[in-house]
């Protein structure tokens, strides 16, 4: 128990206050047996002494909204439990990841999630890089199954908008995550009658946007998620310069 109120308590800045600190409150009590209130507190107290809030305010929100996204289309398939169980361990380690999925089961479980109010909380402590990379990685949870199917993109993009994420970045991320000829025009964020010189000045606008140096701020493992984001901005640029024979 003492491992799990450190890491709970280990960069959760905004978390412990507004909605998001009631439902992690409702989980936590709910869910994991023998956690108790005074756990709760040695967790506030352990986080007021740490250093890096952001990594686990992110932590938090990603599970939240992968919850949120998995029970968008009436089921749990275990192929999208999987990626994000796979994409925690590799970020965090085996002990880390399942102290988080033990809050992750009681957000699935849990019907009280108001996305709105925990978007709003989000979107007014965490920088537009890092809300990029949550739409990120809750498109990767969608197509984990196969498919990114249409109630699963209007579930995103609720998000999104909640995020303050404009229609022109929501369209580029979904982009990344679409085989087709206009993906890699939509991912830099320009039509297809765009010039050469266009193309070259939308790919260094969406270098600047999406460069993993942007999240920094959030710890190493945060930085090496944003990277295949980076990368699909690279191969969407290297694409149409193939197309044109530049």
């Amino acid at each position: 128990m003492g491992n799990f109120v450190k890491w709970l308590g280990a960069g959760l800045g905004f978390t412990f206050g507004g909605p998001i600190g009631s439902i992690l409150g409702y989980v936590v009590g709910s869910v994991i047996d023998g956690f108790s209130k005074e756990d709760i507190e040695q967790a506030k107290r352990y986080s007021s002494t740490s250093r890096n809030v952001q990594s686990g305010d992110f932590e938090i929100s990603l599970l939240l909204l992968s919850a949120v996204v998995i029970k968008s289309d009436g089921k749990i398939d275990e192929r999208e439990l999987s990626y994000v169980r796979n994409h925690f361990k590799s970020m965090y380690g085996e002990e880390r990841a399942s102290h988080a999925f033990k809050l992750f089961n009681g957000f699935i479980k849990s019907n009280n999630v108001s996305t709105r109010q925990v978007c709003m909380q989000i979107r007014q402590n965490m920088t537009h890089a890092s809300r990029l990379q949550l739409i990120h990685f809750l498109f990767g949870i969608a197509k984990a199954d196969g498919v990114v199917i249409e109630v699963e993109v209007d579930a995103i993009k609720t998000i999104a908008g909640y995020l303050y994420i404009n229609q022109q970045d929501f369209e580029s991320i979904k982009a990344m995550f679409y085989d087709s000829s206009e993906s890699a025009y939509k991912i830099l964020e320009i039509e297809k009658s765009a010039t050469n010189d266009e193309v070259k000045k939308a790919y260094r606008k969406m270098v600047k946007k999406f460069h993993p140096d942007k999240l920094q701020h959030l710890g190493e493992e945060h930085v090496k998620g944003a990277e295949e984001k980076f990368k699909q901005v690279q191969k969407a640029y290297e694409q149409i310069q193939k197309e044109r024979g530049v």
